[in-house]
């Protein structure tokens, strides 16, 4: 159990890794119709995950309140919205293919804020995989490991994408392939850091757990809307993205249901 739990919170930050690697394989960045093809899978993969890991068991978990099972989920995804909006407002980033910072003024580099950008929407990523092992291992919910493993699966699987699609800007600002992978791997390394501390704390959270479910697919949803797919459809060819949105929301619809 313990070996599968470990390779579980890994499984994420392999798929960024295995992404921010690209650049020692791919010369200049990732022509546009591919980014957004990719963007909106990534999207899809978080709205998925955000309904059927996340919100649909948080409710299940719920079902003893009768008709008002559905208030931890919406208090929780409201937190979760409220949560990632303070941050965004308040944490330095910079978003690939701007030149106006958002957040608090800071005098960082431009490479450390495009990091911070993905970091922003890795957060909630960790803290959804964390959130279901804890599930799983409190032993008090109706979750599984498969259905743990099948989010982790997923999330790393939109990650890989994303980390190409940063690093290889990245390249281009630091003028380092080297430089390029470890600012991409690392934008990732909140997602097991995050998910080890919340699977550390689930004797606490047992009770919280159908919040916190929701706060994580609030998190997550926020990213979609305000980033994501903003990115995707930008420009001509939207279309592009709304197919890869659909792909990735097949994707982790399908994992969730046949491995759940």
């Amino acid at each position: 159990m313990n070996i599968i739990l470990l390779i579980g919170l890994l499984v994420p930050f392999l798929g960024t890794t295995l992404g921010a690697a690209c650049v020692y394989l791919i010369k200049d960045e990732i022509p546009a119709l591919i980014q957004k093809i990719l963007l909106g899978f990534a999207a899809g993969v978080m709205v998925a995950a955000s309904v059927w890991s996340l919100l649909i068991p948080a409710m299940e978990q719920c079902e003893d309140m009768g008709k008002l099972s559905f208030v931890p989920a919406t208090v929780g995804f409201a937190l979760g919205i409220l949560f990632l909006l303070a941050v965004d407002k308040m944490l330095p980033h910079l978003h690939m293919h701007e030149d106006k910072p958002e957040g608090l003024p800071s005098k960082l580099q431009k490479s450390t804020m495009m990091v911070f950008a993905v970091t922003l929407h890795n957060i909630p990523e960790g803290m959804a995989v964390g959130i279901t092992f804890a599930g799983v291992l409190s032993g008090e919910t109706g979750m599984t490991l498969a259905g743990a493993i099948a989010l982790a699966v997923g999330i790393a699987i939109q990650n890989f994408p994303e980390g190409a699609v940063v690093s290889l800007p990245l390249k281009n600002e630091t003028k380092s392939s080297h430089k390029a992978f470890l600012y991409g791997m690392f934008s990732g390394i909140v997602e097991p850091l995050g998910a080890g501390i919340t699977i550390l704390l689930t004797g606490f959270i047992a009770p919280a757990l159908p919040y916190m479910l929701a706060f994580a697919a609030g998190a997550m949803i926020y990213v979609v809307v305000e980033e994501l797919i903003p990115e995707a459809s930008a420009g001509n060819h939207s279309n592009i993205g709304t197919i890869g949105f659909a792909a990735g929301f097949l994707l982790m619809m399908i994992l969730d249901v046949a491995m759940g």
